[in-house]
């Protein structure tokens, strides 16, 4: 049908529904009231996106099927004498053929428009150049309260990063200690601010500043005791990520390079499911990740069906150490992580759903490398003594003496002795059925298998520290609540025991706040969210913890947040 023709069509169609005015006007506000009724459901999380497409289909199927009807039975009784039968179109009919006019005549229309918009330099979107579309902003920003509570009978602990950092034992001094016995308070926040921009189809760049100090790489967190000073604001994330997908735009492929988000599953996001056995949440990668999924979905028709029942598989390789000592000192960076995790997704008919997941991550030429000169001091090191030194070290780890600071035995630097080859394996189970609240219930496991104790022991024999076999770490967690907290009065509690062995994982990128940072810990987790207002709400932790080997070192943390996000 050409314009003329549908123009024509459209006109009559509306010369015969003047008299359905008022019939018609009831129906369009009940129809658009009960979709968007249907809508807020699945906002709230009381239905489930699927129930509710399934839903509106089956009433318009429902209505296309009594128009046809009346339209038969109309049919079926002849016109009596001089009387003009106006036929009934259906309003989805006339939908249609208005959308069919719009979408030719749209071309000329907004070409002209876009054209007077930039004329006279309107305020709306799409008369601003075309690049600004392409890129969108985003950001977070948690103000925090943590007290730190310790046991007045712990013993003292070396703080083997400022003893590497400062130049031996005998120089830190004092500060080559940790803080075992004095309480301590401290006023902290968080700022991230993320920019993402469009490239191509399925091509983004995306870059995040944040505060924190250069050296810790798992926490953003910058304390409020500065002298007036500037904070630090540093490129926390710069990558290239491309995504692929089907014709019913089923995500089945992610490659990803530069420093980039964690690309494995860890059971959830901060607060919300997640564990932090292996990875602290606010840990970035350095390097490439690709991560395939295929779906099971049979003959699903869209996206979300195909995602609802999948297998994927990632895979990444990340250089580690620090790559500007390397480079000044003639020394290939040979150190890496390798990286894979292979897992599954199933959402059942009662929207409960099931994620697991099995990884192993291998640690390449981490390990200490002592000085074997006689004496083995620090200033005869050779790049490959040095660079064995980790740039960052948190408690708990088995360590090994790599030398001595001077011409005394006091040690100067410090490196790890054992091996990580670390099995990971995870489990979450997600109970939909009183939604919107949800239970979610996580399990998650790690073992490294890379430990050799008389390797350790060897190593391990100058700093007098034990060197038996402790490789295990475990959590379990219960989340009760709304899955996401951002609305007012929307809310969540979680509890976990977390048991992590002095060996299990790297202690230098584990969990940054329980038992304040790294491995040789057991304790407790409860905490809770309760939303403010939209994307405003309040978060608690007791965290309350104690070393699983060696002298006591008990503490409970406090953190009481008001988090935002934009």
């Amino acid at each position: 049908m050409d314009n003329k023709k549908q123009l024509i069509a459209l006109a009559f169609c509306g010369l015969v529904s003047v008299a359905h005015a008022g019939e018609k006007e009831e129906l369009l506000k009940l129809r658009n009231t009960t979709t968007n009724l249907i809508k807020e459901l699945v906002k709230q999380g009381v239905l489930t996106e699927k129930v509710a497409d399934e839903m509106i289909k089956k009433a318009e199927s429902d209505a296309e099927q009594q128009v046809l009807q009346q339209s038969a039975q109309q049919a079926d009784v002849p016109p009596e004498a001089g009387e003009v039968r106006v036929p009934y179109v259906p309003e989805f009919v006339k939908d249609e053929i208005r959308q069919q006019v719009r979408t030719e005549l749209r071309a000329d229309v907004v070409h002209d428009v876009m054209q007077e918009a930039k004329t006279q330099k309107w305020g709306v979107p799409d008369a601003l150049p075309e690049w600004i579309s392409r890129f969108k902003m985003s950001g977070d920003l948690r103000l925090r309260s943590q007290t730190d509570f310790m046991d007045a009978d712990n013993a003292v602990y070396k703080n083997y990063q400022n003893i590497n950092n400062l130049g031996g034992e005998s120089v830190a001094g004092v500060n080559g200690f940790l803080n075992t016995q004095n309480d301590r308070q401290r006023f902290r926040e968080r700022l991230r601010l993320a920019i993402d921009a469009k490239i191509t189809d399925g091509l983004k760049a995306g870059i995040r500043v944040a505060t924190g100090n250069i050296p810790d790489p798992v926490s953003t967190n910058q304390t409020l005791a500065n002298d007036g000073s500037q904070y630090q604001f540093n490129l926390d994330r710069a990558f290239l990520k491309y995504d692929v997908t089907n014709e019913k735009g089923f995500n089945w492929l992610t490659l990803t390079g530069g420093r980039i988000a964690n690309p494995f599953y860890t059971g959830g996001a901060e607060f919300t499911g997640g564990s932090e056995l292996v990875w602290d949440t606010d840990l970035s990668f350095e390097g490439f990740a690709a991560t395939a999924r295929h779906s099971l979905g049979g003959n699903s028709n869209t996206a979300k069906e195909e995602a609802s029942h999948s297998v994927f598989l990632t895979l990444g390789a990340f250089p580690q150490g620090n790559a500007t000592r390397g480079e000044s000192a003639l020394v290939d960076n040979n150190q890496w992580l390798f990286g894979g995790q292979a897992g599954i997704d199933w959402v059942f008919q009662n929207q409960d759903a099931i994620r697991s997941a099995v990884a192993y991550y291998d640690y390449e030429n981490i390990k200490a490398n002592p000085n074997r000169n006689n004496p083995p001091i620090c200033g005869t090191n050779s790049p490959e003594n040095t660079l064995s030194a980790p740039a960052w070290m948190q408690f708990g780890n088995t360590v090994a003496k790599i030398c001595n600071e001077g011409n005394n035995t006091f040690p100067g630097m410090y490196g790890l002795a054992s091996d990580f080859k670390i099995f990971n394996a995870s489990l979450t189970y997600d109970i939909a059925r009183f939604a919107p609240h949800h239970v979610v219930i996580s399990g998650d496991f790690a073992k490294n298998v890379g430990f050799n104790s008389q390797t350790v022991a060897q190593l391990a024999q100058a700093t007098q520290t034990s060197s038996s076999e402790q490789t295990n770490a475990w959590q379990v967690r219960v989340d009760v609540g709304w899955p996401k907290v951002d609305h007012a009065g929307q809310w969540g509690v979680f509890t976990a025991y977390k048991y992590v062995e002095r060996d299990s994982v790297l202690a230098s990128y584990a969990d940054s706040d329980f038992h304040l940072g790294g491995t040789n810990a057991k304790g407790w987790v409860i905490g809770g969210n309760y939303g403010l207002m939209k994307n405003v709400w309040a978060t608690g932790r007791w965290l309350s913890t104690d070393v699983i080997s060696g002298p006591k070192y008990s503490n409970d943390i406090l953190q009481l947040d008001l988090n935002t996000r934009f």
